[in-house]
């Protein structure tokens, strides 16, 4: 990583209409990189989110017409693309969460499939992911970017570990329900990023996806010491800030608290 790096977190409402979510990606995208963005992040299914019948139809396989247009628009943007996820059509019955990390060369870097899946009563809606999806079980740290996705972001665990496997930037793309974005998102997002002394890329969904199935936006950009950096309007949008790494460095060696942890203590 440069010692400054610009980076923005894309906010979008995914419906089932997969030719209007591209649209609407392909939009944004093109205005981060107008701002200077180098490193950009989409949120969680923005290629189509709705009912477990749109998931099912509007899976496709990495080598789709969604991964296809990300890989292409990196190249031409020159941008670090992590494409939030998409409904990855794999074999079997159920899909994978699947976000994969595209370079500047359009060429993929690395692809982490989502570990916990979110089965829950929220707002007295229950969803359960693991009728559409089967879980990932492998953490991924690309190029100094830890991958992780929506509900991913309870468990402190997942993001220690990638840490210490070298991650100083960790993107968060989520479809955040409306109401756990309202009391729990940005608590969870800053602690993330105390915790662990890294940069924190949060690019949340907005609106209805389908009857029921609102997200709740605020993506936010968090620096390592917890300071919110940018955080976006309750509408479709860019938000953009410079990650400063010469800081991160300052404030790993000053309160080193990653390098005071008892991993051999903590069973």
């Amino acid at each position: 990583m440069p010692d400054l790096l610009r980076a923005a977190a894309i906010q979008l409402t995914a419906t089932a209409d997969r030719a209007q979510n591209l649209a609407t990606a392909d939009r944004l995208v093109r205005a981060a990189a107008a701002e200077g963005a180098r490193l950009v992040v989409l949120p969680e299914k923005w290629s189509v989110l709705g009912t477990a019948e749109d998931l099912r139809t509007g899976a496709e396989p990495l080598d789709g017409p969604a991964l296809s247009w990300a890989r292409a628009a990196a190249k031409e943007l020159q941008i670090e693309l992590v494409a939030g996820s998409i409904a990855e059509r794999i074999e079997g019955e159920r899909n994978a969460n699947t976000c994969v990390h595209i370079g500047a060369d359009g060429v993929d870097r690395a692809s982490y499939r989502k570990i916990h899946l979110f089965d829950v009563e929220v707002g007295g809606t229950v969803y359960r992911e693991s009728d559409t999806d089967q879980p990932g079980s492998e953490l991924v740290v690309s190029d100094n970017i830890g991958l992780s996705i929506c509900y991913d972001l309870r468990f402190p665990e997942l993001y220690s570990a990638l840490a210490a496997r070298g991650a100083t930037v960790l993107t968060v793309p989520a479809a955040f329900t409306e109401a756990t974005t309202t009391d729990h998102w940005e608590v969870l997002l800053r602690a993330r990023a105390i915790e662990n002394q890294a940069f924190v890329i949060a690019a949340n969904q907005i609106g209805e996806h389908a009857p029921g199935m609102r997200s709740g936006g605020r993506s936010m950009i968090i620096d390592p010491w917890g300071v919110v950096l940018a955080e976006a309007a309750d509408t479709e949008g860019v938000i953009v800030a410079d990650l400063d790494f010469t800081r991160l460095a300052e404030i790993r060696e000053r309160l080193p608290s990653l390098a005071s942890r008892r991993p051999d203590t903590y069973v």
